[in-house]
């Protein structure tokens, strides 16, 4: 070990005029201190690295050869939409969207396009994504087509008007109050508590086609946004928060 007192000691002027003239770093790293003195072992005086006139390290020097990154290495595991080949077959060949790749690992569509555009491969318009998009049958062979109000499975009796009267009435406020007081500003299906940033919605457990419930607390519920999307959908097998019965 050497003692320094902030004086460099002799060793280390001779190594240093060793080096060539350009600048060069010497740096300490981490130094134990005890009392008034600072004990150093050569490696932590000196860790040179080669710099130009300019102060820019001389291209080629390196400080850590044992442990760099060595080319095409990566600290992430590499994931196969990374590869142009990969990609280009998912995405052109196949003519499968963004969307539908991001999905398969669980990422953004951002991140397929990020190397869709690294690669230089074409990204389709909106126009020409909805001309290979599968939108089920047209016309008459669709059975859905020509059929609007009551031969609609989704008709609710033309209540969009009334909806709309009914959440600007004094009922239906005082309604949402009761409730949020009630379920206190808490998901009733996930147990979550309302923040600022969350969007909860009141939901109908008997659908909102029943008039004479349509404002009673009783067949409303406080929901977070997702469990509402959740009793709503396909997934909700067990009808949770849900009575068709009129």
């Amino acid at each position: 070990m050497l003692e320094l007192d902030r004086i460099i000691c002799g060793d280390c002027l001779e190594v240093l005029r060793t080096m060539p003239s350009e600048s060069v770093d010497c740096c300490v790293t981490s130094p134990p201190y005890y009392g008034s003195k600072v004990l150093f072992s050569m490696a932590d005086i000196l860790q040179i690295v080669a710099r130009n006139s300019k102060g820019q390290f001389v291209k080629g020097s390196r400080n850590s050869p044992n442990t760099e990154f060595k080319s095409g290495q990566h600290w992430r595991e590499p994931k196969p939409y990374w590869d142009k080949e990969w990609l280009y077959n998912e995405y052109v060949t196949k003519r499968r969207s963004s969307q539908e790749i991001a999905s398969d690992f669980g990422c953004k569509d951002a991140n397929i396009l990020y190397f869709l555009r690294k690669h230089h491969l074409p990204i389709r318009t909106v126009s020409e994504a909805r001309e290979i998009k599968h939108w089920g049958l047209s016309g008459k062979l669709n059975g859905m087509h020509g059929k609007t109000g009551e031969a609609n499975p989704h008709w609710k009796g033309g209540v969009s008007p009334e909806r709309q009267a009914l959440y600007s009435s004094e009922e239906w406020s005082e309604a949402v109050r009761v409730v949020w007081k009630r379920d206190a500003a808490t998901c009733q299906r996930c147990g979550k508590i309302k923040t600022r940033s969350d969007e909860f919605h009141i939901h109908h457990i008997m659908s909102f086609a029943a008039k004479e419930v349509r404002a009673i607390p009783e067949n409303l519920v406080l929901l977070c946004k997702d469990c509402h999307n959740f009793v709503h959908s396909k997934k909700n097998v067990n009808g949770e928060f849900l009575n068709d019965t009129q």
